[in-house]
């Protein structure tokens, strides 16, 4: 009975080893067999967009300024406030013309008074013409009778001289007579400037628009020099000026459509670019760029937006941006594709445009290649792995 233990103890301590061999050559065997599950990504076809992306402010495509076109006046009336439309021509304020009127009144009196000096002047050149004529008459008369001898020599002479004297007031009254013409329009002229001062004592507007500011006070006196009296967006247009990095700024072509977020606003607008402004900030090295609006009364000037500028779109084959390796040392860009029996291999890969999470592959792939998804996955070439799609492993993971 005591000998039955010992033998099956030394029959286990025999078998022991001989089982942990069989077992240690399996596992082995299993591992082999066994690859690590690695999501893949499917090089596809599909649309890439390049795009610019900026920020600014709305600003007045142009700023019109109003001033007084006379000094000196006090402002009676303003008549627009911030806010208002106008159109050209529409008067925005007044000024006093009561000194203006007692100008013009003074001018008018001294217009009469220099034609009244026009029609003396007139008749005294009338006056004179006539007494000229008559001398020259009895000249010519006396100085026949004096060739005839039936008159001394000495009548004849005087009647040369009296000639002489009534030809030169005929000359004195016209001389007289343009002068006072030319006091008449000397005074015109005084009253047709009053009365073009008195006409611009109505502040108008040169265009239409809106009012951006209005700096006149009732009571102040209107002057050119300061501040202007009204600053009108002229119709009503605003763009917004971006700034773009100096890299991005050589992309940028007139006409390219943009899309626009203001805030405040919960949709997006659309847009163009206008304008590219030739220089580039010295200091903060960015450029700026002018994009009008399809609908700039949805806005107001100085408001933020950002704005996505659309450069190229085009279809081209596609993968996540994640499965492209970046350039290391003696190669360029490159990616992990798996083979259909799971081998995975280095390719190197030309891309091109990158949209967001996307990267076009220009040469190196073609359609239904897959690849890592992730280019730093523990994965090196000649690795077998179990390929997972992408889409699978989401909804795994979900």
């Amino acid at each position: 009975m005591t000998r039955l233990p010992i033998l099956l103890a030394a029959l286990a301590v025999f078998a022991a080893p001989s089982l942990a061999q069989e077992h240690g050559a399996e596992a082995p065997a299993a591992a082999t067999e066994t690859a690590p599950a690695i999501t893949v990504a499917e090089a596809t076809s599909g649309t890439v967009r390049d795009t610019i992306f900026a920020s600014g402010l709305f600003e007045p495509v142009e700023s019109i300024a109003v001033a007084p076109l006379i000094e000196g006046q006090p402002i009676e009336e303003l008549l627009v406030d911030v806010g208002d439309s106008v159109e050209p021509g529409q008067v925005l304020a007044r000024l006093s013309d009561a000194a203006l009127r007692l100008q013009e009144s003074q001018l008018d009196a001294g217009r009469a008074s220099a034609e009244a000096a026009v029609a003396q002047a007139r008749a005294s050149l009338a006056e004179a013409r006539a007494a000229a004529d008559e001398a020259v008459r009895v000249r010519d008369r006396t100085s026949q009778l004096a060739t005839d001898g039936t008159t001394s020599r000495a009548s004849a002479d005087q009647a040369e001289s009296s000639a002489a004297t009534a030809l030169a007031r005929v000359d004195a009254a016209q001389q007289g007579l343009v002068a006072a013409e030319a006091q008449v329009r000397v005074a015109e002229a005084q009253i047709a400037d009053v009365q073009l001062n008195l006409r611009r004592t109505e502040v108008v507007s040169p265009v239409a628009g809106i009012v951006s500011q209005r700096n006149a006070q009732i009571g102040a006196i209107a002057s050119a020099a300061g501040q202007p009296m009204f600053v009108i967006i002229r119709d009503g247009l605003v763009e917004l000026q971006a700034d773009v990095s100096e890299s991005d700024l050589l992309k940028l072509e007139l006409g390219q459509t943009v899309a626009l977020r203001p805030v405040g606003l919960s949709d997006t607008l659309r847009g163009t670019v206008r304008l590219i402004e030739p220089t580039v900030d010295a200091q903060t090295r960015l450029g700026r760029v002018r994009i009008s609006l399809e609908e700039p009364g949805r806005v107001r000037a100085g408001l933020f937006a950002e704005a996505e500028i659309l450069v190229e779109e085009r279809e081209g084959l596609t993968l996540p941006v994640s499965a492209v390796a970046a350039p290391a040392e003696g190669r360029g860009e490159t990616v992990l594709r798996v083979t259909g029996d799971g081998v995975v291999e280095r390719v190197a890969v030309t891309t091109g445009i990158r949209d967001g999470g996307t990267v076009e592959i220009l040469d190196g792939l073609g359609a239904g290649d897959r690849v890592v998804a992730r280019a730093g996955a523990f994965v090196r070439p000649g690795d077998r792995i179990n390929p997972i799609p992408a889409e699978t492993a989401d909804l795994a993971s979900n």
